[in-house]
């Protein structure tokens, strides 16, 4: 069975955590309450409950809104900036709401005790704000450590799932380019051009081996520019030409390719799906069009399933997807309609 991580406890989507966060709350109060550390804890341990407990879920919420979606795929210098600036805003916002909430609870505690409420701010700034602040800071320092560890465990965990994900797509990706079914039918081809026309046998040869080279030398980045992506594929689709003729049809439109970069041989897996499960003849054919829309490079093709469709389990799919996610932080979108198959990918920066 799997143990929940720290992150996934503390996830505020969850009722756990707030349940968590109750009962810490409670245990707080009762502590502070019979110390008597706190200014007024022993008078009114309900005001010291909520405070505590409107800290802790402000505090959570705007430490995982600020961390929890952190891009690791820049430089270290980038990433140390972007971290410090953030932990500013996080210390800045949590003061500030603190503060806020401190006042109050302090204004409607004499409000109901019936004392003199109009010297709240003045007795706060004057009197009371350094023991408020450094009662908070104390709990700010301890929640910073905290982030820092999960911040830490989330990119450990972020990474190793990336390598995983890596190993699997790089197996998967050779699997489906090495396979003796395309490479035997590349072989005949040759072999026939060979006899007919030499020429176009030894255009087939450096194309053949210029996709295969493709393959070796990228299958271990993470991303790739997109135009040379493009490039590739359209020398993939070309061996298709040669053996299918007028088959396939491709329409690439991405003007502005040389501004993006993409996960590498991504759009070979679309277009070796598209030519896997859909018919592709003269008078029928098989079109695939590539576009860019909306930072999505969108790949799309008319269905024509073939009549006995072989049972697939979706994995070159499924593993596309996961890794999309990781590595972009972006959803890989799928969409069927009665006439298309369409599948757009995140387009990186």
């Amino acid at each position: 069975m799997k143990t929940p991580a720290l992150s996934d406890i503390l996830n505020l989507r969850k009722p756990l955590s707030h349940i968590l966060i109750l009962l810490f709350a409670i245990a707080a109060t009762l502590i502070t309450s019979a110390t008597g550390k706190f200014p007024g804890s022993s008078q009114f341990p309900w005001g010291i409950f909520i405070m505590i407990l409107a800290q802790l879920e402000a505090f959570i919420f705007l430490g995982t809104v600020l961390f929890a979606e952190l891009n690791f795929d820049r430089s270290p210098v980038e990433i140390t900036r972007i971290v410090l600036f953030r932990f500013t805003v996080f210390l800045a916002g949590c003061l500030l709401f603190s503060m806020i909430l401190f006042i109050i609870l302090k204004y409607l505690s004499l409000l109901l005790t019936r004392q003199d409420t109009s010297t709240v701010l003045y007795n706060f700034f004057h009197s009371g704000f350094s023991a408020w602040f450094k009662s908070v800071i104390k709990g700010l320092i301890l929640g910073a450590v905290i982030f820092v560890i999960l911040l830490w465990q989330t990119s450990l965990r972020r990474e190793q799932k990336l390598r995983e994900e890596n190993l699997i797509f790089q197996n998967e990706t050779l699997k489906s380019q090495v396979n003796p079914h395309f490479l035997f039918n590349s072989l005949n081809t040759i072999s026939s051009l060979i006899q007919t026309q030499p020429e176009a046998a030894e255009r087939f040869i450096n194309n053949l081996s210029s996709v295969y080279r493709y393959i070796l030398e990228n299958k271990q980045k993470d991303t790739v520019p997109l135009q040379s992506e493009l490039d590739f594929i359209t020398g993939y689709y070309n061996l298709h030409q040669v053996r299918d003729e007028e088959k396939i049809l491709l329409i690439i439109d991405a003007p502005d390719a040389g501004e993006y970069k993409l996960l590498p041989v991504s759009l070979q897996i679309l277009l070796e799906n598209a030519i896997k499960h859909n018919i592709a003849t003269r008078d029928s054919q098989l079109k695939i069009s590539i576009y860019i829309e909306d930072q999505f490079i969108v790949v799309k093709n008319n269905l024509q399933r073939k009549a006995t469709q072989l049972k697939s389990t979706m994995t070159g799919l499924k593993n596309l997807a996961e890794r999309i996610r990781l590595v972009t932080k972006r959803n890989l979108i799928i969409q069927e309609t009665n006439d298309h198959f369409i599948v757009k990918l995140p387009l990186i920066k």
